[in-house]
């Protein structure tokens, strides 16, 4: 791409941009003016009396004749120099082709997205994994179990890398070579919480992670109901693995039955009360799950053709437990720091510390500047 085509493309997207940095201008006002108008062009050549029609009388006068303030202009050289910092960094408009075809069918789908990693993925089949942030162990291996098969069926799986449930799907995936999407609250420069920066590098590498949010928004309670509709939206259903009656996930099922989309919900124990939110979607008409098979039945239609990595090893030594087997598998030829195969893996950095060292002494791993690689 030439000097001259770039510039012009960023002219295009500061003027989109520009727009979303408007007070009072949000989605479904921007997507209403875009609608009207045809162009974020348009919209800021548009006369004081053509935009009154469809805005408050502020709004209209602050757009036709005073849309750059100073700090308003920072923020758009702030994206100038972000985008450029990085070819993993994007930002895409409603318009742009690469804008993920799923979210388009929403009410008030997202103006701008800003991505990290490969935005490819966006437009491939997904599945939501959801749930508690404080889950029980078993909740917490079965999102993995799940999410791992799922990916190797194809699936890229989507969640919102917060605590618990999350980041458990995210983990499951990571170990075993497939994708996964990270819907954050936050601008995709913020890593929230910040316990995650590991695992939002892993996956920025790994998939891809995305935000309608600009850059610098920090957490913010009222953005995370809001980023929900983006999970499922992008998703072909929505797996609750486990959650309270007052759970968040229980926002996101919701959504996703309303958007259209498939709704899952794995049982537990009637005594445990991180289980009532489940069993409320299962009478409500969610499938019932206990096996990714379950998934796979309904969603068989949407799955891509999948593919074994050929990066992947044939085959792995009979004497590896399931969790070095995901060990081995997360070290991809570059050196894996132990706090990143913990967020992989799940497990403490004690108990990791005590497996690196029993693979390395029996020459499947070792320790080299940084982290560890695979021996052979």
């Amino acid at each position: 791409m030439t000097q001259q085509t770039c510039d012009s493309n960023w002219q295009q997207l500061r003027k989109w941009l520009l727009l979303s940095f408007q007070p009072g201008l949000g989605a479904v006002r921007f997507n209403a003016l875009i609608r009207e108008f045809g162009s974020a062009d348009a919209i800021l050549s548009a006369s004081y009396h053509a935009l009154r029609a469809g805005l408050p009388e502020k709004l209209a006068a602050q757009l036709s004749s005073n849309p750059e303030t100073p700090e308003i202009v920072d923020r758009l050289n702030y994206c100038r120099q972000w985008l450029e910092s990085s070819k993993a960094h994007h930002i895409i408009t409603l318009q742009s082709s690469q804008y993920p075809v799923a979210l388009k069918e929403l009410s008030d789908p997202p103006p701008l997205l800003y991505v990290v990693g490969n935005i490819d993925l966006l437009n491939e089949p997904q599945l939501a994994v959801v749930g508690s942030r404080r889950p029980t162990p078993q909740a917490r291996r079965l999102a993995q179990e799940l999410a791992r098969d799922l990916s190797r069926k194809g699936l890229i799986i989507t969640s919102g890398m917060a605590l618990g449930i999350d980041a458990a799907a995210h983990q499951g995936v990571l170990g075993s070579y497939g994708s996964t999407i990270a819907v954050l609250g936050t601008g995709v420069d913020v890593i929230y919480p910040r316990s995650h920066g590991d695992l939002y590098q892993a996956i920025a590498m790994q998939g891809a992670v995305v935000s309608e949010f600009p850059l610098g928004t920090t957490p913010n309670p009222g953005n995370f109901p809001r980023r929900n509709r983006i999970i499922s939206g992008l998703s072909s259903g929505v797996l609750v693995v486990e959650a309270a009656l007052n759970s968040g996930s229980l926002i996101s099922a919701r959504l996703a039955a309303e958007q259209g989309r498939e709704v899952f919900a794995v049982p537990g124990s009637v005594l445990n009360p991180l289980s009532r939110g489940c069993h409320k979607l299962i009478r409500e008409g969610a499938v019932l799950v206990e096996s990714a098979e379950d998934i796979l039945i309904e969603l068989q239609n949407y799955l891509r053709p999948f593919v074994e990595s050929s990066d992947e090893p044939e085959t792995i030594s009979s004497d590896l437990s399931g969790v070095q087997r995901v060990i081995l598998e997360s070290l991809n030829g570059e050196a894996v720091s132990v706090d990143l195969i913990c967020q992989i893996s799940g497990l403490s950095f004690d108990e990791v510390s005590v497996i690196l060292t029993e693979m390395e002494l029996e020459g499947f791993i070792e320790s080299v500047p940084g982290g560890y690689t695979r021996t052979g």
